[in-house]
């Protein structure tokens, strides 16, 4: 049993469970009975409940104690009574069934439509007669009142069959070119069929005429439905007398009042399958259960809203709703005939009220439905295996387009063809248990492709916030900040494309950030210092100071720093921005030094590799070396000092451009009134004071040397 829940409601599926092959000797299936838990413990409600190959149809009789159901291959009938659980007979026949209609109230009177064209009729005892109709029929439905039997099929006659005088009476003539469905409402015996062109025709069987018709195609195409084509009527049930649901071919359910043309409620599964069922639960008289190829829901009529889904691993043929229970029975593509019991529609069966209390206790988990205890293998597989002299014997069983093997005999020829396999198993575990201690160990630090060196240093900042101690409440979430660009989706770029890597070599970089390198090599020393002093104690009468010495820096560098003031204290921040302009002069002249390095250097290349000769490109006329551009300058240049100071640009305006980088920015101070206004005086003011300052040219100091004070 598999319990399933869909929408809050549970389902159990009582067919779920492991399966034993057809070709197995009784003795065989009772002793893996009694050997396998699975098998043991497995809910088999109906016995022998499959057909050889394929489920097509399936029904309930009327007083609720036999179900029938319909199959191949061959085909075939089969009756279950359910008093005994069991199946009661089994009849094969000449053709494959389409659809069956039980006119009594049990098996005693059952009347087949089969795909030769042909309609027979069978007893309690076997097949009572068979007739054949005109053209292939798709359904047929039974009239008590009139002992009518109605037969529809690939055209527009519905041809009428009565079994009282057992002859045929004039069929109805319909508009349609293919009739698909049909259905007689069991209150006023109205009788109505689907068409292929997607059209309900409604007929009197009284009267003998058409009373209507409906237009569903129209109706099923809505805003909200992907439409290919002109709807089919697949599917249309009877609920009462006025409600009336319809199944189309891409999908829709509609549900009509037979007092209007137009659906109180259209229904899409969005599969694009056709309908094959529509049905009302008679318990729930507001849920409607609508069936394709994959899945059956169960709805509200009056709201649409879903209920429960049933979906299957095959594909579904047809639907059986138990009368005033919970559950159903679903032919399939498959083997086992489906059962599904779900206690929220309603109570189990009378004949299997057990159910009630066996769906509380077992929960089991659904099983595979392939032979566990036997291999399938295929022709070549054997010969791999060695085992293509056993074909013939009992050890190998014929299916399909390969053999089953019994899975200890498979087991043991595996290991013997592949003796490695075991020791590469031992070595794979070997391999994971070993993967699995190193994973408990101190995991290295993943750094990232691009700007590792900054990686490294925000990890580190991270660190530091941990030790609050050591930091400050404000250098604390300066670090935090810091640590976050790691984490934060809007910096991912500065460590994955290699376009934001730092040059530290680049010009740019040495010249806007000097400092950088002092600090890392600050940074270093501290590390290395800590290192020591984790590692050794310091003895008595030594000193510690100065224990490694930082050999990294170039003779150049070393030459500048000789010039530069000593650092006095960290905490002295005149010194701190005295250490900084020595060391933008030492990077300018450095960059400088290269500059000129390099420029002499190309010019002993250029010496090297002597004089080029220039082709002129084809198309192109010479036109001298003389450029248009040179005209404006030639002429400026000619041009008098004062027209020069015109056409050069506004003293107002300043441009900024900065040490690295070619963008440059350019503004206009505004030149208000009161600061011109203060300009002039000020300019005043200074001529004034110049008139006044008596000169000092007469006071001279006497016998001062070069070298020392001098005398007074």
């Amino acid at each position: 049993m598999l319990i399933q829940s869909s929408n809050n409601v549970k389902i159990y599926n009582l067919s779920a469970g492991k399966s034993l092959p057809e070709w197995l000797s009784d003795r065989k299936k009772r002793a893996l009975q009694s050997k396998d838990l699975d098998i043991r413990r497995r809910v088999e409600l109906i016995q022998d409940f499959d057909m050889p190959g394929v489920s097509t149809s399936i029904k309930v009789s009327k007083d609720g104690k036999y179900i029938m159901a319909t199959g191949i291959y061959k085909p075939r009938v089969r009756c279950y009574e359910v008093a005994n659980l069991s199946m009661k007979f089994e009849r094969c026949m000449d053709a494959e069934v389409i659809k069956f209609e039980m006119l009594s109230e049990d098996y005693s009177k059952v009347v087949f439509l089969q795909c030769d064209r042909f309609v027979e009729f069978h007893a309690q005892y076997g097949r009572y007669y068979r007739t054949r109709i005109p053209k292939f029929g798709r359904d047929l439905k039974y009239h008590f009142q009139s002992c009518n039997l109605y037969i529809v099929g690939t055209g527009p006659d519905v041809y009428r069959l009565n079994l009282e005088e057992g002859r045929f009476l004039n069929s109805f003539q319909t508009e349609a070119t293919t009739l698909n469905v049909c259905d007689m409402n069991p209150f006023h015996q109205l009788f109505v069929c689907g068409s292929k062109e997607g059209k309900i025709e409604a007929w009197d069987p009284r009267a003998r005429n058409r009373v209507g018709v409906l237009d569903c195609a129209l109706h099923a195409v809505t805003p909200d439905t992907q439409v290919i084509g002109i709807p089919q009527v697949t599917a249309v049930k009877f609920r009462d007398a006025l409600t009336m649901g319809v199944g189309t071919s891409t999908g829709q359910i509609l549900l009509y009042d037979l007092r209007s043309n137009r659906p109180t409620r259209v229904k899409d599964h969005r599969y694009g399958l056709p309908i094959k069922t529509v049905d009302f639960h008679n318990l729930n008289h507001d849920l409607v259960a609508s069936m394709d190829s994959r899945i059956v829901r169960l709805w509200d009529r009056n709201t649409g809203e879903p209920y429960v889904s049933v979906e299957a691993t095959s594909d579904l043929n047809d639907l059986c709703l138990v009368p005033n229970s919970g559950m159903m029975f679903m032919a399939n593509e498959d083997k086992k005939m489906l059962t599904y019991y779900i206690p929220n529609l309603g109570p189990a069966p009378r004949w299997c009220s057990f159910l009630d209390s066996l769906t509380e206790e077992l929960e089991e988990g659904e099983t595979a439905a392939v032979y566990d205890d036997y291999k399938f293998l295929t022709v070549e597989e054997l010969h791999d295996l060695g085992f293509s002299h056993l074909i013939g014997t009992n050890l190998l069983r014929a299916y399909m387009h390969g053999y089953f093997i019994d899975m200890r005999l498979y087991r043991k020829a595996k290991s013997i063809v592949e003796p490695l396999s075991l020791t590469r198993y031992k070595q794979n575990k070997v391999k994971e248990t070993i993967d699995q201690q190193r994973s408990s160990r101190v995991q290295l630090q993943k750094l990232p492709a691009v700007n590792r060196e900054l990686a490294l240093k925000l990890m580190e900042d991270s660190k530091a916030v941990d030790d609050a101690e050591a930091v400050g409440k404000k250098s604390a979430a300066k670090l935090l900040m810091k640590s976050n660009i790691l984490n934060d989706s809007r910096f991912k770029d500065l460590f994955v494309n290699p376009n934001f890597q730092i040059d530290k070599s680049s010009e740019e970089f040495r010249l806007l950030n000097p400092a950088v390198s002092r600090l890392d090599k600050i940074r270093e020393k501290r590390i290395k210092k800590a290192l020591v002093e984790d590692q050794f104690e310091p003895v008595k009468g030594t000193s510690l100071e100065n224990p490694l010495m930082d050999d990294e820096f170039s003779d150049s560098e070393r030459k500048g720093r000789k010039r530069t003031i000593s650092q006095s204290d960290d905490s002295s921040s005149s010194s701190d921005d005295e250490s900084l302009r020595n060391e933008i002069k030492l990077q300018h002249k450095i960059i400088r030094e290269e500059k000129f390095q390099k420029r002499r250097l190309e010019r002993e290349q250029e010496k090297l590799e002597g004089p080029k000769f220039m082709a002129l490109k084809p198309g192109q006329k010479f036109q001298g070396f003389r450029s248009t551009n040179d005209q404006p300058k030639k002429k400026l240049a000619r041009a008098a000092l004062g027209e020069r100071i015109h056409l050069e640009e506004d003293v107002n305006k300043i441009k900024l451009a900065p040490s690295a980088g070619s963008r440059e920015m350019t503004f206009t101070l505004p030149q208000s009134e009161r600061v011109t206004k203060a300009r002039e005086q000020a300019q005043q003011h200074h001529e004034e004071r110049r008139k006044i300052i008596r000169s000092a040219n007469h006071l001279r100091t006497r016998g001062r040397g070069r070298g020392g004070r001098g005398r007074y």
